[in-house]
């Protein structure tokens, strides 16, 4: 049964005229006295009576009707949702963030946003690092702002929005905490805290499994928020790189941040699945950009 006999089927029904049926659905009369032949062949009993002056429903084309419309409308009420939904800018856009920085940064970018799109909301939900991987695969947020390129076959990015240099959080009574720079081979020195969660390669793009050298990363602690992280670095149980901003944003007085001369820097950009890219996305990848080309990176002093 083809989608266009069951509209031929549902226009006769409710015209009960060959003539006008055929008009509104844009077909020759010939197609739809063709198409309801079809439809009966298939049911195997007749849906019209038919003679040269009226036509009407017999008892099983009446209760076929009954039956058949509401689900008919119901489908076509989805699809146009879907096309809205695809296509418009409207509705409710769910950007999730890690970290207070990352959280002021996107609440200015929905705020222009909101402005451009008003018949959009935008919610913000704040992730942790145990959240990362599972919530655009388990449809929980549509966006994600991630200072790491797209992990999965099945996602999408925007271009790099900012970048900034990293930094290692350690202890303050850390001999690291009385330097003024280390690099990767200085991870090898101690215990790198691992956040729990991640797979093994999104965990690379972080923390490699070796230095330079080829001397390998003990891995220490397992932690999902960043306040967690802190408190495990404050306590001296591990080091981890964070962003420069943590210098700011996340101060602590058990806690200090040390340069990395070759650490890879965090560049931040939009993630989203593939498949559900919408003109919602879109739109606000647009403005997050515009933001950034007139205010530089939100997250450091503008001499950073």
């Amino acid at each position: 049964m083809e989608r266009r006999e069951i509209e031929t089927f549902l226009a006769l029904a409710e015209e009960l005229h060959f003539g006008r049926t055929a008009e509104r659905l844009h077909v020759s009369v010939a197609m739809v006295s063709k198409s309801v032949k079809k439809l009966e062949r298939a049911v195997g009993a007749p849906l019209f009576d038919r003679s040269s002056r009226r036509v009407a429903l017999t008892p099983i084309g009446s209760r076929l009707y009954e039956d058949v419309q509401p689900a008919y409308r119901q489908l076509l009420d989805g699809f146009a949702r879907a096309v809205a939904a695809g296509r418009g800018v409207e509705g409710v856009l769910r950007v999730g963030f890690l970290g207070t920085a990352v959280a002021r940064f996107v609440l200015e970018v929905s705020e222009e946003f909101r402005i451009r799109h008003p018949d959009c909301r935008v919610e913000l939900i704040e992730t942790s690092y145990a959240d990362v991987a599972g919530l655009l695969g388990g449809d929980a947020v549509d966006v994600l702002l991630l200072a790491i390129p797209d992990f999965a076959p099945d996602l999408s990015s925007g271009p790099v929005l900012f970048s900034e240099p990293a930094v290692l959080a350690v202890s303050a009574r850390h001999p690291f905490a009385r330097r003024d720079a280390v690099s990767l081979e200085d991870l090898a020195r101690d215990k790198v805290l691992r956040p729990r969660g991640l797979t093994d390669e999104l965990d690379a793009l972080t923390v490699p499994v070796a230095t330079p050298a080829g001397r390998p990363i003990e891995r220490g602690d397992g932690f999902s928020t960043i306040q967690e992280m802190l408190a495990l670095i404050g306590a001296g149980r591990g080091v981890f790189p964070v962003p420069k901003h943590a210098s700011l944003y996340d101060a602590r007085p058990d806690v200090v941040y040390v340069p990395m001369t070759d650490g890879l820097p965090y560049e931040w950009r939009l993630i989203w699945r593939t498949a559900g890219e919408t003109n919602r996305i879109r739109a606000f990848a647009a403005a997050a950009r515009d933001f950034v080309a007139v205010n530089g990176n939100p997250l450091l002093p503008a001499e950073e």
